[in-house]
């Protein structure tokens, strides 16, 4: 399978390259890692921290004259509604993350439309703002089901970062193109896949998530900066709200792989983000990839 790669003049700010600093806007009992634990149905019985936590992101965002595109979920917009107008507000871009965090693989073509259509619609009816960009849950997008891109363009997406070029156990497109391509041949869509780093034959994570949080902090910064230097191309960096919080309730029972994999050095996000937002430029994801686009 081969792809159209975008050509893109990379934006720099007093002579550093500007990356892409994105936001996953979902709770803490929504996430991949505990949905064997954690029945959808009973989402409105968790008491919900992502209101809280966002607003520390926010608010750290500020302090370092940082911007950032939040993909958001639809159920989080209603919930929360003066939560996405300040997103909106303090200049950020929004985004969507679809209504429920339905992966887009366990969907199925006329599913996955009315998902994007209604999270779009509730994202632009309360933000009061444009949506252009769509981010599946947990990189759900693969070779499996490269319909989604059609179906993103149908409904007035303009480009996607749903695609992760590494191999792991529940997602991962290790053979796509590590950096910006147009995966349908009428380029009308535009995909942004999360940042890796390439050894010898193989991707390596460098765009954050649980990696931020597991690997010591230097790695990171190792592997944005030899994107940058190396490859002359913005990286793409995640986390999500629930991330900052270390003292979130702890859901029981819950297999030790899940355990670890979700709140492993959560109390170390914050100070990592701070190191993180001063050692690199940053910016929205429109901004940093369609500049001539952007609001």
């Amino acid at each position: 399978m081969t792809f159209r790669t975008k050509i893109i003049d990379p934006l720099r700010r007093n002579g550093a390259l500007v990356n892409a600093l994105t936001v996953d806007v979902e709770d803490y009992f929504q996430v991949q890692a505990l949905s064997g634990a954690i029945r959808r149905e009973d989402w409105d019985s968790h008491p919900a921290r992502v209101d809280r936590n966002t607003n520390l992101i926010l608010d750290l965002f500020a302090r370092h004259g940082a911007k950032a595109t939040f993909f958001t979920l639809a159920w989080v917009a209603e919930r929360h509604p003066a939560l996405v107008r300040r997103i909106v507000a303090d200049g950020h871009e929004l985004a969507s993350h679809g209504s429920e965090h339905r992966r887009a693989d366990e969907q199925d073509v006329s599913g996955f439309r009315q998902d994007l259509r209604r999270s779009k619609a509730t994202l632009e009816d309360i933000g009061g703002t444009r949506v252009q960009g769509y981010r599946a849950p947990t990189f759900s997008i693969g070779t499996r089901n490269m319909w989604a891109f059609d179906a993103l363009a149908d409904e007035g997406y303009t480009y996607s970062s749903s695609v992760y070029p590494v191999r792991r156990d529940f997602y991962g497109m290790p053979d796509a193109p590590r950096f910006a391509f147009f995966p349908l041949e009428s380029q009308t869509l535009e995909e942004y896949p999360i940042t890796t780093v390439r050894v010898g034959d193989r991707n390596y994570p460098g765009g954050g998530g649980g990696f931020f949080r597991l690997l010591p902090y230097v790695l990171t910064r190792a592997a944005i900066a030899r994107v940058n230097r190396q490859d002359q191309r913005p990286a793409i960096f995640y986390f999500h709200p629930w991330e900052v919080d270390p003292h979130q309730p702890r859901i029981r029972p819950l297999a030790l792989k899940s355990r670890f994999r979700h709140y492993v050095n959560l109390d170390k996000t914050v100070g990592r983000l701070e190191r993180l937002l001063s050692d690199f430029a940053w910016d929205r994801m429109d901004r940093v990839f369609r500049p001539g686009l952007a609001a």
